[in-house]
């Protein structure tokens, strides 16, 4: 028998039409130990991590034999349990699925490390021993040699109805996983505003400006005052410089006044005094 027609295709049939029903299940529970394994990540950092990982493997075990009891439930085609009542009808099974899916997990992990074919049949023959225990109500070691009494004779259809069901697994969580990484790139690109540029701004001096290019916080630079000691120690240099020169010519005799006439002009004069600072020349 094709898998896809078998097992996979009653499989797909049931879930689409109770498909609200199986996924509140899985929500719920996945929440419950999300909310748990939060409050212990903020009690402690590296122990309530640890505790919320446990918790949360626990609560896969809880969720396996919830489903196993839901698809028993709606297998004549209507769900009679309500969510509440399909977690309390699996929950005495609780601790004989975790059990062998913890003894299961071992021993699978150890034939896949050694030579990886005994832990492909071990996957095989214990496909479903949690439905042997949910469904027949075996106990944990009879769950085991049951799983493998159904199998016998179906190995292989077994087998292609699983790897099947892996691939189909693998693609669904590439596919969200894709859709989640770019998820947060869509949001912001979708939740940023372009800035509204200020159409003086091209047009104003680079002092109004910050070093950003912003418009300065502060206004308009003004020109300092004159004034403080150093500008007062160069205006008495220069006016002693000045003095100095006008003493040197008085002595020599050279300097020369323009004398205004009477029709405001400016007479000749035959010499010219040149005062540069520290030096005087004449010229004739």
């Amino acid at each position: 028998m094709n898998p896809l027609s078998g097992v996979l295709g009653e499989a797909w049939r049931m879930y689409k039409a109770h498909a609200r029903h199986l996924l509140t299940i899985a929500f719920v529970i996945y929440l419950a130990a999300a909310v748990i394994a939060a409050l212990l990540a903020l009690v402690s950092s590296t122990v309530g991590a640890l505790l919320g990982s446990l918790v949360e493997i626990f609560a896969a075990f809880l969720l396996q034999a919830t489903l196993v009891k839901a698809v028993q439930d709606v297998r004549d085609g209507r769900a009679d349990l309500s969510l509440g009542e399909t977690v309390r009808a699996a929950t005495p099974y609780f601790w004989a699925v975790a059990g062998a899916s913890i003894l299961a997990g071992i021993a699978i992990t150890i034939g896949l490390i050694l030579i990886i074919v005994p832990g492909l049949y071990l996957i095989t023959i214990w496909a479903v021993i949690i439905p042997v225990i949910v469904l027949e109500q075996s106990g944990v070691m009879a769950s085991f040699g049951r799983s493998h009494e159904l199998v016998r004779g179906r190995g292989w259809h077994v087998f292609g109805t699983l790897v099947l069901a892996w691939l189909i697994l693998l693609a669904v969580n590439l596919i969200l996983g894709l859709i989640f990484a770019a998820l947060p790139d869509a949001l912001g690109r979708g939740g940023q505003t372009p800035l509204q540029r200020d159409p003086d701004h091209a047009r104003r001096p680079a002092d109004d400006l910050s070093p950003a290019g912003r418009p300065a916080l502060t206004g308009p630079r003004r020109p300092r005052r004159a004034g403080g000691e150093g500008h007062r120690a160069e205006r008495a240099a220069g006016h002693a410089r000045t003095a100095a020169a006008a003493q040197c010519c008085s002595r020599c005799g050279t300097r020369s006044m323009a004398r205004s006439s009477g029709k405001n002009s400016r007479a000749p004069s035959t010499l010219t005094t040149s005062v540069v600072p520290g030096m005087v020349s004449r010229s004739q």
